[in-house]
């Protein structure tokens, strides 16, 4: 591939300058929002939910200037994509500090946060897991494939499913699947979305156990990601739904217990192999 001129250099800098002044706004608001929470917490989920939101915008703006690169230069600019993957961690970051980043645990548990931010309505809880949804999307999309980061992204997707799960209003969950309900359709859109989150979380652990790291912790937060599910369906109701993730994680947990035990066994045969060879008595 031929190397980019100065000429073209030139003309992607002055193309990107635009973007990289909203980055540097951007991050000078974050510092000063987090300068003000220091001095007070007052309205802080309130305050963090507003970080959440311009963290994705300074996702999304990493993703242009590594866009803009490949079109100009022919090269995709990973500095700004580690960039984008930093802010969308801070993102998920900052919505667990509001709602728990808790993967299984009852809604009591962390109830007492969700108290604080009771006025944020359903619609707007919704679109904004929505909205970090498709940040991750585009962030993937635009590393590729077969980047190196492809397994680190499981524990990313992983926080970003519970802290999803966890913003949902359960309290109030069967009570707003009512048709009649004003907050219906939002909080059918969010549960649905959750279900799909917490079902393909649990396989991709399992994918990064069988195929990547063959470590017990990941088929382990596998297994919790669908225990998470097994209890939002008990939660709502749907016995059917509950059974069929028990049976798969009955599954699951079976395997892991053996592919533990076989972990744990000593190798017999390299032990004998060590072995020294038996001297023949020919006497």
């Amino acid at each position: 591939m031929a190397k980019a001129s100065l000429e073209d250099k030139n003309q992607y800098y002055d193309k990107i300058r635009p973007c990289r002044e909203i980055i540097r706004s951007l991050l000078g608001k974050e510092q000063e929002t987090l300068k003000i929470l220091k001095r007070d917490n007052t309205n802080a989920a309130f305050i963090r939910l507003g970080l959440v939101d311009e963290m994705i915008n300074l996702t999304s703006y990493y993703i242009i200037l590594s866009s803009v690169s490949q079109s100009m230069l022919k090269l995709r600019s990973e500095e700004a994509l580690n960039e984008g993957r930093k802010s969308l961690y801070k993102a998920v970051i900052y919505l667990e500090e509001v709602v728990s980043g808790c993967v299984d645990s009852p809604y009591s548990d962390y109830e007492d946060k969700l108290a604080l931010i009771a006025s944020v309505n359903s619609k707007d809880r919704y679109e904004l897991v929505c909205k970090l949804g498709l940040g991750l999307s585009l962030l993937k999309n635009a590393y590729g494939y077969n980047t190196k980061w492809k397994w680190a992204f499981v524990e990313l997707e992983g926080r970003y499913a519970a802290a999803a799960k966890n913003f949902i209003d359960l309290k109030n969950a069967v009570t707003n699947h009512d048709p009649r309900s004003p907050d219906y359709e939002p909080s059918v859109r969010h549960m649905r979305l959750i279900k799909k989150l917490l079902m393909q979380t649990a396989d991709r652990y399992r994918e990064k156990y069988e195929l990547s790291t063959n470590r017990i912790d990941d088929f382990k937060m596998g297994i919790n990601f669908l225990n998470a599910l097994r209890r939002l369906h008990t939660i709502l109701g749907e016995r059917n739904d509950a059974d069929t993730v028990k049976k798969k994680t009955d599954i699951w947990s079976a395997k892991l217990e053996l592919d533990i035990k076989k972990a744990e066994e000593p190798d017999t045969k390299k032990t004998e192999d060590k072995k020294p060879p038996a001297v023949k008595n020919d006497r």
